[in-house]
């Protein structure tokens, strides 16, 4: 545990009352809820390693408040120790949207996935931060190559795992002269907050990078699993109601190669993991007939 008397020196905060452990998600960084009297904080630590991809961070954080996202508000951040690096932001109170939407109507879902599509419609928006003189279709080539790489020396296989690989083999030619726009990295239903007044908050931008706008729907899956009309109202309101008809098809491609990729991942993590990714596997199968058919089942015109 964090010793609250170094933190106090260190933090510009008033005086410190307690601080826990946030232990959640995938993250390698540790987190802390920090407590005094009249607020909470989120702490953030990260490997002085990662300070350069943190003040990135930073920077994308401040460009959310600059365009009325509701995020994390920076504090302050800086060295920790010689090992570590620290960023401390406003605490949102709100709770997990993934377990709040399946409580509210189909047409509250649906207005709610409206809120999150024009949020990601305004973050690929941003002034980049990170910068690659290669053009898309080589960068994501590449990726395609080594994910299915990865899932081809996997022990453990998908059933009809044949036709992830086809689908994203033979869309391939769809990533020539792609635009490139600023990303979350991981904008899906589990980043995202609700308060009590129905506002959305998105989260953990430590994922960003940049690439394909369309490429940031990949994780649509996870949005889908648990609300079609949330999933449904996040594709109109990125697009406004004016989608074009390649996207349903990179959508595809960009789905197909993360399910590919998140059996290798699960591995690590045990049989649990590994099966939720089977389970999510079959349902996008479900979802596109086998792929015999280019727009979801989830989705709701």
């Amino acid at each position: 545990m964090l010793n609250i008397k170094q933190l106090q020196v260190l933090l510009s905060i008033e005086e410190i009352q307690e601080v826990e452990i946030l232990d959640k998600g995938f993250s390698d960084d540790s987190k802390y809820v920090v407590k005094t009297s009249r607020d909470k904080f989120l702490l953030r630590l990260t490997s002085i390693k990662n300070k350069a991809r943190m003040l990135q961070m930073i920077s994308l954080l401040k460009q959310a408040k600059a365009n009325n996202i509701r995020t994390h508000q920076v504090i302050d951040h800086g060295e920790f120790s010689e090992t570590q690096y620290y960023l401390l932001t406003t605490w949102i109170e709100g709770r997990d949207l993934e377990v709040v939407l399946p409580t509210l109507s189909k047409e509250k879902q649906y207005e709610i996935g409206l809120q999150a599509g024009e949020i990601l419609r305004h973050i690929h928006d941003f002034e980049m931060n990170l910068f690659s003189e290669d053009r898309w279709e080589n960068r994501f080539n590449k990726k395609i190559d080594k994910k299915i790489k990865a899932y081809e020396e996997c022990d453990i296989k998908f059933e009809n795992g044949d036709l992830f690989i086809e689908a994203v083999e033979s869309r391939r030619y769809l990533l020539k002269d792609s635009p490139i726009v600023q990303h979350h990295g991981d904008f899906h239903v589990g980043n995202l907050l609700i308060n009590d007044k129905g506002q959305i908050y998105i989260i953990d931008f430590d994922r960003h990078d940049t690439g394909d706008p369309y490429e940031e729907f990949n994780r649509i899956v996870w949005c889908a699993g648990v609300s079609s009309y949330f999933a449904s109202g996040r594709v109109d309101g990125y697009f406004n109601n004016n989608i074009p008809s390649i996207f349903w098809d990179l959508l595809i491609l960009y789905i197909s190669n993360n399910t590919l990729s998140s059996l290798p991942w699960a591995v690590p993590f045990g049989d649990k993991q590994i099966e939720v990714m089977k389970v999510q596997a079959k349902q996008i199968l479900t979802w596109y007939d086998n792929f015999n058919t280019y727009i979801p089942s989830w989705y709701i015109s």
